[in-house]
């Protein structure tokens, strides 16, 4: 998930993109070091204040090459270049934010580049990590212990019970609480990459998509004024159709290397039980705060902001951001240390995640700088195609533009990119534009499970896998089995429903 500061605020300033990733390893040691690296940065630059100047009309396309590059280095070097990648990931993230940063330094001022970074940092990336490392840690210490066996029925359960609480803890939270039991439940099977991959498309995307809690989008949706149940209504069916058909084609293709001789392994990894308990309970209690956090931070609005080199941080998401790290602090002091070393929790697939999206965060800028400049924007032509001749909008093609796009360009910004395209008018869109509403964020909520990077759970997810030895596929593996599995699905739900 991902939170925006004031997303009334962000479309005020150069258009950065409003998205949800973060870094850390321990979260203690991220706020001692990273809060106060970027004081320091700010008093040595006064002038960055201006730097929300910039108009995206300005820019050419060639500013997407950097966001370009580190989309194909994530996708190519795992394959040609295994263990360089491995151990230099965040220096290749770091080097391609570099090639975006000083040439935009050198043609528009160090100012403005300055400010640019600050804002992708201070309003996105750094309440996007904070939210992110507080789910990985409280879901982290919620250890389900007994060993409960894949079977294609439990399997099945597992992904529908994850799809149904995605909506009201976030996909995130729910990836992050139901990943780890799967993984354990499918320990003793040959295929498990299926598994995985299913899990992420309807836990970690299209369960989200009922509530604002759900997913990011709908979040972004809900500060710029959509009814908390709009979505509800105008969503459950899509979402329905979606989930049954995913439950269901999981379940013959579970079911058919579930039949095979050689899946079930002779030694079952997790020996069995005399019955099924879960340690650190309190993790519960913890996790249902960070919800409210993150609801109180879109319901209590007390005016106050805090301006840092153009970049406006909002009173009450300092108050949900420092409380998030508060939440994180005591889960790791309270929850046993059994539950842990049950989940074998460790910090590496949340510092894979910070290291790239924060590079990710960066180079997206100046591509969502020119889609928010629409019309008069280098991304011109997706803008023609969203509508006809007459203006009028073509909801089918505000659901693929929105879906693709969120595929890579992460959903919650290309979301606000669509809204605001439409008319940016949340009452006029629940009403006489609410099929185009409906579209829009049917589009950024189910396309986010097209590509690793399209939602935030997504690449978590594969890291946590990858780290209890499920050999995920690649960036491009990734999108064949959504291209087989999704596309189809989402040409006929184009075709019903919009």
């Amino acid at each position: 998930m991902r939170l925006s500061c004031v997303a009334r605020n962000a479309l005020q300033l150069h258009g950065g993109a409003v998205r949800a990733h973060r870094t850390v390893g321990n979260p203690g040691q991220a706020s001692r070091i990273v809060f106060p690296a970027l004081t320091v940065a700010l008093s040595a630059w006064p002038l960055a204040a201006s730097a929300a100047s910039l108009d995206g009309a300005s820019l050419s396309a060639w500013w997407g090459v950097p966001f370009a590059g580190i989309l194909m280095s994530i996708a190519v070097f795992p394959l040609v270049a295994p263990r360089l990648w491995h151990h230099h990931f965040g220096k290749i993230a770091a080097a391609w934010s570099l090639a975006f940063l000083v040439p935009f330094a050198i043609g528009f001022g160090a100012p403005i580049a300055f400010g640019t970074l600050i804002h992708a940092l201070l309003e996105e990336y750094v309440p996007f990590i904070v939210l992110l490392t507080a789910l990985y840690t409280v879901a982290g210490g919620i250890c389900l212990t007994g060993n409960l066996h894949g079977s294609p029925r439990l399997n099945t359960a597992l992904l529908a019970l994850g799809t149904a609480l995605a909506s009201v803890m976030g996909t995130t939270g729910a990836a992050m609480l139901l990943i780890r039991p799967l993984l354990r439940a499918n320990d003793n099977r040959t295929h498990a990459v299926h598994v995985v991959v299913f899990f992420i498309f309807l836990v970690a995307n299209a369960g989200g998509s009922l509530s604002p809690l759900g997913d990011p989008p709908l979040f972004l949706g809900f500060l710029n004024g959509v009814g908390f149940f709009w979505t509800t209504v105008h969503l459950a069916l899509p979402m329905l159709f979606i989930c049954a058909v995913l439950l269901a084609v999981f379940y013959a293709l579970d079911a058919y290397y579930f039949s095979r001789r050689e899946e079930i392994l002779a030694v079952d990894p997790s020996p069995d039980t005399s019955a099924i308990g879960v340690e650190g309970k309190v993790n519960f209690v913890l996790l249902a705060l960070v919800i409210a956090l993150v609801l109180m931070s879109g319901i209590w609005k007390p005016g106050v902001t805090l301006d840092v080199a153009g970049t406006h941080v909002a009173l009450q998401n300092i108050v949900r951001d420092v409380a998030l790290i508060a939440l994180t602090l005591l889960s790791l002091a309270v929850t046993p240390r059994a539950a842990r070393e049950g989940n074998a929790f460790n910090w590496a697939p949340i510092e894979e995640v910070a290291k790239l999206f924060a590079g990710i965060f960066v180079t997206i800028a100046p591509v969502i700088m020119m889609l928010r400049a629409g019309e008069s924007g280098a991304f011109s032509g997706i803008v023609h195609l969203v509508n006809d001749a007459s203006g009028q909008p073509r909801d089918e093609m505000y659901f693929w533009a929105t879906g693709l796009l969120s595929s890579f360009l992460d959903n919650a910004p290309t979301y606000l990119v669509f809204f605001n395209l439409a008319g940016g008018d949340a009452q006029a869109l629940m009403t006489t534009g609410a099929s185009t509403l409906a579209a829009i964020s049917a589009g950024a909520v189910f396309m986010g499970a097209n590509s690793y990077i399209g939602n935030a759970p997504n690449f978590m997810v594969k890291a946590i896998a990858e780290s209890r030895g499920v050999r995920m596929p690649g960036f491009f593996g990734y999108l064949a089995w959504s291209g087989v599995v999704l596309m189809p699905l989402f040409i006929a739900t184009s075709w019903i429903f919009f």
